[in-house]
């Protein structure tokens, strides 16, 4: 039973370091004059692609992970690192200004790039053997959740908050990779 309680809580805390990627990019995209209808839309819509993209990426971990074994289980350590860093590394970016308005192709485009993400931790998700069901839940209401508020936060404040947001996002995706890595 502590088992399912600490996985769970492990998936929990990894759908909010993704989903502080959409939230810090909403801040910017709140930015834009957008009305409520158009936020909750861009909300679900974010999260239908945060489902999505981890479960592609589990279905492709678990076949990775039956053709090579524990090679696989280092490289998704790995990858979680190498993301964490990238996250890190993007909020130190002083280009805060949303390059397309979250409408039609720009809102699928918009929900793919903070979804990429979710993909590769689904692919490490998959090698592990996480449970399917529970990870694409946790990501998909996070992610919804976390752009709601980014877009709603954006409409209220400037970007001071988004880049500590996505850095701590980047910061919980590392541990979680050094976590794999060296058992402990």
């Amino acid at each position: 039973m502590t088992a399912v309680i600490a996985e769970l809580f492990t998936l929990m805390l990894m759908a909010f370091a993704l989903g502080m990627d959409a939230f810090s990019i909403g801040i910017g995209m709140g930015m834009v004059k957008l009305r409520l209808r158009q936020i909750f839309y861009i909300g679900i819509t974010v999260g239908l692609f945060h489902v999505w993209m981890p479960l592609l990426g589990m279905m492709t971990g678990k076949f990775l992970s039956e053709k090579f074994g524990s090679f696989a289980a280092y490289a998704g350590g790995v990858l979680l690192i190498v993301l964490g860093i990238q996250m890190v590394l993007a909020s130190f970016k002083s280009d805060e200004s949303p390059v397309m308005t979250p409408v039609g192709f720009g809102l699928l485009l918009f929900a793919l790039s903070v979804s990429l993400d979710s993909f590769s931790v689904g692919l490490t998700l998959g090698i592990f053997g996480a449970r399917t069901a529970a990870a694409v839940i946790c990501f998909g209401v996070a992610a919804t959740i976390l752009t709601w508020c980014g877009l709603l936060v954006g409409r209220r404040v400037q970007g001071w908050l988004g880049s500590y947001s996505e850095a701590l996002g980047g910061c919980i995706l590392f541990a979680f990779g050094i976590k794999l890595l060296l058992p402990f």
